[in-house]
């Protein structure tokens, strides 16, 4: 069945239905085309403009059910960096590594990866692990360049 996004959770009239979550990999939010597998079949989205999936977007409905999506966390380290100067260094390292990064209020957002937390600790930035649910992928930046 195809379909389309047909309103946010947080200001769609429920009611009486019931609300079903269907997982997605916050790397599949970049995708114009998907195919979930929900309680009614498989749904298939098409994004043909710069629209892409949320967590929390409504994607089905009728008389006994409302499907929205539900972004898996990922497995991120925040980092903490203590001044400007530790938050320029870090970022230095982690582009030299072409890491994409999200930043959050004063801290850096990663994916986890264990070699990570020793670069954190050499720039004297610390770090924790969690899983939180990315309102925006990561994406590499594809701007041409060499190493020369």
């Amino acid at each position: 069945m195809r379909a389309g996004v047909v309103g946010r959770l947080d200001g769609f009239e429920v009611g009486s239905r019931r609300v079903e979550r269907v997982s997605v990999r916050s790397d599949d939010l970049t995708k114009r085309v998907l195919r979930l597998e929900t309680s009614v079949g498989d749904v298939g989205l098409r994004f043909d403009g710069p629209e892409r999936l949320r967590d929390g977007d409504v994607i089905f409905a009728d008389d006994q059910r409302v499907i929205a999506v539900a972004v898996t966390p990922d497995d991120v380290f925040v980092m903490q960096p203590a001044s400007i100067g530790a938050a320029i260094s870090l970022a230095h390292a982690l582009g030299n590594r072409h890491l994409p990064i999200q930043t959050d209020g004063e801290t850096i957002v990663v994916r986890y990866d264990p070699l990570l937390e020793a670069l954190a600790a050499e720039h004297g930035v610390s770090v924790r692990r969690e899983a939180r649910v990315i309102a925006q992928p990561f994406r590499h930046a594809h701007a041409p360049h060499s190493h020369d």
